[in-house]
C-alpha cells in the first residue's frame, strides 16, 4: 500500500496533480474537497461540517488502508502553525504507518498571482462547488495567508519520503512525472 499526501495552500493545485498522478499510476485519488463539498451545503463552514469532515477523512482512510488497492493521494491544506494540523496530520499517517504502508509527502507551492489565477480554471470549478463563488473563495485565499502558514519552513517536514517542488511554472503532468519518477509509483 502507497499513501500520498498531497498538500500545500489553496489554489496551488494538489487536486489537478493528483488527478495526473492517478492517470500514471495506479493510485485512487481522494482529495479534500470530496468531503468539504458533502458537507458545506448541510453545515455551512460549522465546527459540525469540520468535525464530521475528519471523520469522514478518517474512516474512509482506515478502509482504504485495510484494502487490496495499490494505494491513495489524499490532498489537504496544512496550516503549519496550527498544532490541531499538525495532530491531523499525524492521525492520518499513523493509519498509514499501522498498516506498513509506504508514505510520502509531497509539498506544492507557487506564487500568490499564479494562484489567484489558478482558482478559476474550470476544472476547480467543476470540482469543487464550494469554490464557484470566485470572489469569496480569492478573499479566503488571501486572508488564509495572513493568518496561516500554508508551506513548511526549511528542515520542518522530516519524513523520509518528502518532496517538495514549486510549480509555479510547471504543469501538473509533469509534477505528476516528477513524483512517479522519484518515488518509484
Amino acid at each position: 500500500m502507497k499513501f500520498v499526501l498531497l498538500f500545500g495552500p489553496q489554489a496551488v493545485g494538489k487536486m489537478t496533480v493528483g488527478q495526473e498522478l492517478a492517470k500514471i499510476t495506479e493510485l485512487k485519488l481522494f482529495h479534500n474537497h470530496m468531503t468539504i463539498d458533502l458537507l458545506v451545503p448541510l453545515f455551512g463552514y460549522s465546527p459540525e461540517m469540520w468535525r464530521l469532515c475528519h471523520l469522514f477523512r478518517e474512516e474512509i482512510l482506515k478502509a482504504f488502508a485495510k484494502s487490496d488497492q495499490y494505494g491513495i493521494i489524499f490532498t489537504t491544506v496544512w496550516a503549519f502553525n496550527n498544532a490541531e494540523d499538525w495532530k491531523n496530520i499525524k492521525k492520518i499517517c499513523d493509519i498509514f504507518h499501522s498498516t506498513k504502508a509506504e508514505v510520502y509527502f509531497v509539498e506544492l507551492e507557487a506564487s500568490v498571482k499564479e494562484r489567484l489565477k489558478r482558482n478559476t480554471t474550470s476544472n476547480r470549478l467543476e470540482h469543487k462547488p464550494t469554490k464557484r463563488d470566485i470572489k469569496s473563495s480569492e478573499q479566503d485565499l488571501l486572508h488564509s495567508m495572513e493568518k496561516y502558514r500554508l508551506n513548511s519552513k526549511e528542515g520542518e517536514i522530516t519524513e523520509p519520503h518528502y518532496l517538495r517542488i514549486n510549480n509555479t511554472h510547471v504543469s501538473a503532468e509533469q509534477v505528476a512525472q516528477q513524483i512517479k519518477e522519484t518515488f518509484h509509483l
